[in-house]
């Protein structure tokens, strides 16, 4: 990147534009990109003796200037305007110092929102699309209390574990950054359109190295995986089958250097397998949300003492109904059959726990425990 000690400040307003062509050539590694100005090589490629300046073979120049040609500088420009995108390349002040440190960084993001705070600590909280409840309830437990802590959460906004904790992640208040297999302005999935445009409402962001109208294809995915990894402190997977894209991002997450962390489970569930392979190799064990901040450096000692304060006092049928409730989700029946209440007076009960933020309905009629300091 020696050539952007010659930029002159005047010339870096633009110079993000030449950055974004640059990245949509094909057939060039990153690490040839890196040394190219992208200005420069724009405006005089015809000139240019790319085979000594650079290296390149006769199929990679042939693909620059005909990617030159077909390329529509003031078009591109103004989708990004019409869809407020941005795009950050890799020698921008703004481009993520996380990613600049792995192998096979992006050449650059595209943005919708903002990006992570560089001040901030952050993980990966990823699993099983189809997810069980005790996954889901500890992917939601893990989000909330790491956002609480200020931790930024970051994910592939996919179904289940992925958008159960950026959901979990913004009901705390916290922020959380999604990374897509597609381009930006693209919601994949679709069902989650409600969570993207939260993202973008509370301040968080939507990102991904494909330019617009790129669709999510199967390919990109993987590709997408180091970034998440990569914009993180540290990975934890909720739930893995033993073949599955979150151990794919643990295995890019420990090449980046990044620690990496499994939830422990049911040894008979295909659900946990990966998990429990990850742990047999060695990977962190997830046993709670303090212990995990504690791992981050984060000792968050003014929540502990604001709860210890405002410690929540409940009526006996509450208190009988919070002690049956455990981190492992319970069904609705189940809890009728264990205390012997009658489901209409046991729901009652439980939205008044919800509401006290004792507990959390984590599916369809099933509850967990959320809130360790209440009066017994």
């Amino acid at each position: 990147m020696s050539w952007s000690k010659e930029i002159g400040e005047s010339e870096w307003g633009s110079m993000w534009k030449y950055g974004m062509w640059l990245s949509t050539v094909k057939g060039i590694s990153l690490a040839k990109k890196r040394k190219m100005n992208p200005k420069l090589l724009y405006h005089n490629i015809e000139e240019m003796n790319l085979y000594t300046e650079y290296g390149l073979s006769d199929k990679q120049i042939l693909s620059l200037k005909e990617s030159k040609k077909t390329w529509e500088m003031e078009r591109q420009m103004e989708v990004l305007r019409k869809k407020n995108i941005a795009f950050v390349p890799f020698f921008t002040e703004e481009y993520p110092e996380k990613l600049l440190k792995i192998p096979s960084s992006p050449y650059g993001l595209y943005v919708k929102g903002k990006l992570p705070n560089k001040k901030k600590r952050s993980v990966a909280i990823i699993g099983a699309r189809m997810c069980s409840n005790y996954g889901k309830g500890m992917a939601s437990l893990f989000a909330k209390e790491l956002a609480v802590a200020g931790v930024e959460i970051v994910s592939g906004m996919a179904h289940g574990i992925d958008s159960i904790a950026q959901k979990s992640a913004l009901d705390a208040r916290g922020m959380t950054f999604a990374v897509l297999g597609c381009s930006v302005d693209i919601c994949y999935p679709r069902e989650n359109f409600s969570l993207y445009m939260e993202i973008l409402e509370k301040g968080g962001g939507i990102l991904s190295e494909y330019p617009p109208s790129t669709p999510p294809l199967a390919k990109n995915f993987p590709a997408r995986n180091r970034i998440i990894s990569g914009l993180s402190d540290a990975v934890l997977v909720m739930e893995a089958k033993e073949k599955s894209g979150s151990l794919i991002t643990a295995d890019m997450a420990l090449e980046q250097g990044r620690d990496v962390y499994a939830l422990p489970g049911d040894v008979t569930s295909a659900l946990s397998r990966g998990c429990n392979q990850l742990l047999r190799q060695g990977a962190g064990v997830l046993i709670s949300p303090g212990e995990t901040l504690l791992d981050l450096g984060i000792i968050n000692t003014g929540k502990k003492q604001e709860k210890n304060e405002n410690k929540i006092m409940l009526e006996s049928a509450e208190n009988m109904v919070y002690s049956c409730l455990g981190l492992h989700p319970k069904s609705l029946e189940e809890l009728s059959d264990e205390i012997s209440m009658n489901i209409p007076e046991l729901l009652d009960i439980l939205i008044a726990l919800e509401i006290k933020g004792c507990i959390c309905e984590i599916g369809k009629n099933y509850y967990a425990r959320v809130e360790s300091t209440i009066e017994i």
